[in-house]
């Protein structure tokens, strides 16, 4: 890949979609800017491929690698979602393994089906039926308490299994993360400087570990904590929300580093 002025690293729900209507209308502008320049943008998320793919290509940006599945999977650029593979059928498994009382406490993906994704997402039917297409990670709603959560996760780790909290769900996988990813694709354009966004817990790792990492307002949750390198502003917040603190925080970016 030839190398890259810039390349930025972006989370979806809450950040560059809208929290509730998943749109990127208002980070339009600034993704122009981007694309114009030569930047590319790789998407981290805990969507899967399938949903992915399309988005990638709809945003102009389908060349890119995208990181899914909170990083427990990439996508490669101009690749098609694959329909099968990876080790999801194990995840399942491990998580059924569990003792029946803490197993009730988590109601994952695949209990849910696409109809139980939609209610619990506001997703389309479609959308979540793309959703429902999962090749590395389980995302699902807790039901228990913070005794029984602690009980849950040393039994999962037991077997390989790390838990991520995003925006909405608690993901399950067997390893991973956003920020390796990150690492990775970035060698890929001869590591150019790195920007990440992100507005959730398991962006952390990935804010942190970026040359500048933004943290884009939710007001649908808790604000992160102080993040390492935060004090001397390898970290700033974005004090709106979605897609409009995403393009506000670009647009300062592109002014910043002269493209």
């Amino acid at each position: 890949m030839p190398p890259a002025p810039l390349i930025v690293f972006t989370d979806l729900d809450g950040t560059l979609l809208d929290h509730d209507t998943y749109s990127h209308a208002e980070a339009d502008p600034a993704l122009a800017r981007l694309k114009a320049a030569g930047v590319p943008v790789v998407l981290a998320s805990s969507k899967t491929a399938a949903e992915i793919a399309p988005l990638r290509a709809e945003l102009g940006f389908a060349d890119v690698p995208a990181i899914v599945e909170n990083g427990a999977g990439v996508l490669e650029g101009g690749a098609d979602a694959p329909a099968a593979g990876g080790d999801y059928a194990l995840l399942r498994a491990a998580l059924d393994a569990l003792p029946d009382d803490l197993r009730a406490l988590f109601t994952g993906f695949g209990d849910m089906g696409a109809g139980g994704i939609a209610q619990a997402t506001g997703l389309s039917p479609a959308a979540a039926t793309l959703a429902a297409r999962r090749r590395f990670s389980e995302p699902g709603l807790w039901a228990g308490s913070d005794t029984d959560r602690i009980a849950f996760l040393a039994l999962l780790a037991e077997q390989g299994v790390t838990a991520r909290e995003g925006g909405r769900f608690l993901t399950l996988s067997f390893g991973g993360t956003k920020a390796g990813r990150m690492d990775e694709i970035a060698a890929r354009y001869d590591h150019p400087y790195r920007v990440a966004l992100g507005d959730a817990p398991n962006d952390i790792e990935m804010l942190e570990a970026a040359d500048l990492g933004i943290v884009v307002a939710n007001p649908h949750r808790a604000p992160l904590p102080p993040l390492k390198g935060e004090a001397e502003g390898h970290v700033r917040r974005i004090d709106a929300p979605g897609p409009k603190g995403w393009n506000d925080a670009i647009e300062r970016v592109i002014t910043e580093r002269g493209l």
